[in-house]
């Protein structure tokens, strides 16, 4: 339905259109939501993500074989590595194992060591920007204190570029998923503390925060029960930008000889290190693994920036 209102130059009514009346009172989950639904990147990225999820957690119903299997070594000589067929209709590795099966599984590597870092630096992230946002909203000497000694540290890591920053502290804890997930993890944290602590401080001068303090609310309630809740979804936004780059960081890592020593291990980048000496023979050793790791980055990109676009006021139509 449209409205007729009257126009200021005192020409004929200007009708106001549905969509106008629509985005009255609605919540700004449920708006995101409108604005998400007609983005056609959101849906490309979305698939990509839910195909790269589903292969990861069917991978044993995908393939029949075991990960990491070199039962078909004898088959690989220094010459001759087995392409496509009827049993492996992508073909072998270098060390014998099927190809489709370390693809499968390496999904699913790279999904856990992707979700898991980005959790650890998202929560960690949040932890110091939460305390610095709300102290630097707080003010006073004290608040100004905290606000800029974290602030400081986080300068540091922000000093260091973020690969570099793993690749340290993944070399100081040893070759191991648990090291890669550590140091991608720790390379995050001042990304997500420094967007949050800018989020909080820009929402501390808002209307609902001024109210709340004529009320008479204590400063903790209002930094934890108004500021955090309202400050949080850029980081979110940015968690789900993060993961492509986590997922490529993981294959960075392993390819630099510092995760998981088991050379035929199911994961795409150790996958690109085994076919960096056969690359001129046999390329598609390379180029399955690296077109794996670009697809899925481009998903959870998609996905990412077509929900920052949603969230941002200034792209509402």
């Amino acid at each position: 339905m449209s409205l007729p209102v009257p126009s200021a130059t005192g020409a004929d009514p200007v009708a106001v259109g549905p969509v106008a009346l629509e985005e009255a009172g609605v919540s700004l989950g449920r708006a995101t939501w409108r604005r998400l639904r007609r983005t056609p990147t959101a849906w490309v990225g979305a698939t990509i993500i839910g195909l790269f999820v589903l292969v990861a957690i069917a991978a044993p119903l995908l393939t029949p074989y075991e990960p990491a299997s070199t039962r078909w070594a004898s088959e690989v000589s220094t010459t001759n590595v087995p392409g496509p067929s009827a049993e492996h209709w992508l073909g072998l590795d270098r060390y014998g194992a099927d190809m489709a099966t370390q693809l499968v599984y390496g999904a699913r590597t790279s999904l856990l060591y992707g979700v898991v870092s980005t959790l650890i630096g998202l929560l960690a992230g949040t932890a110091l920007g939460a305390l610095a946002g709300g102290a630097g909203a707080v003010g006073g000497r004290v608040g100004a204190w905290v606000d800029a000694t974290i602030m400081r540290l986080v300068d540091v890591m922000l000093a260091v570029p973020s690969l570099l920053l793993a690749v340290s502290i993944a070399a100081v804890l040893g070759t191991s998923g648990t090291a890669i997930v550590v140091a991608i993890g720790a390379a995050q944290v001042p990304v997500f503390a420094r967007l949050l602590r800018s989020s909080m401080l820009a929402q501390a001068g808002a209307d609902y925060v001024l109210a709340a303090n004529a009320l008479g609310l204590r400063r903790s309630r209002i930094v934890m029960s108004h500021l955090l809740p309202n400050s949080v979804g850029p980081t979110i936004v940015q968690a789900t930008l993060n993961l492509a780059t986590a997922i490529i960081e993981v294959a960075a890592l392993s390819y630099l000889g510092l995760g998981t020593p088991e050379v035929a291990s199911a994961e795409w980048g150790r996958m690109l290190v085994a076919a960096q000496e056969r690359f001129d023979e046999v390329p598609r050793l390379a180029l399955l693994p690296g077109i794996a790791i670009a697809v899925t980055a481009l998903g959870f990109t998609l996905l990412g920036e077509a929900l920052r676009e949603a969230l941002d006021p200034r792209s509402r139509r």
